[in-house]
């Protein structure tokens, strides 16, 4: 089985200053912001990759600070193609309200967490 289609790229960081770290992306580098998620907020670097920041109190360590997410509207498609080849996952699909997403949680094999998602009301990641 071949492994299913990957639409767009999302990496998010964390930050304990959300406000200032929207100033920065957003007047100093001129990214666009494509998705004010409250606690989120999501640029786009390029027509289908994004970079995202959220909010956290308490910063984690290296390997929680990233997380690495493919967009697709094959979410359960990739749970099982990743379970078929003998992955184990930390969060098995479901729908996060807050952030209006389906999504499954991994780690690939250097601890990073691996977010595959899709966004329930898609209409903000359409290129401009």
């Amino acid at each position: 089985m071949s492994h299913p289609q990957i639409d767009q790229q999302v990496t998010f960081l964390y930050t304990s200053d959300l406000q200032s770290t929207a100033h920065f992306y957003e007047e100093v580098i001129g990214l666009t912001l494509a998705l004010d998620q409250g606690a989120c907020r999501i640029y786009r670097t390029n027509d289908d990759s994004y970079l995202g920041f959220c909010q956290r109190e308490n910063t984690p360590s290296e390997h929680e600070n990233i997380i690495f997410t493919l967009v697709t509207r094959r979410v359960d498609e990739w749970y099982q193609y990743l379970l078929e080849q003998g992955v184990s996952f930390e969060k098995p699909p479901a729908i996060n309200h807050k952030f209006k997403i389906y999504h499954c949680i991994l780690r690939d094999v250097n601890g990073y967490l691996i977010e595959i998602q899709q966004f329930l009301d898609e209409d903000w990641f359409k290129s401009p």
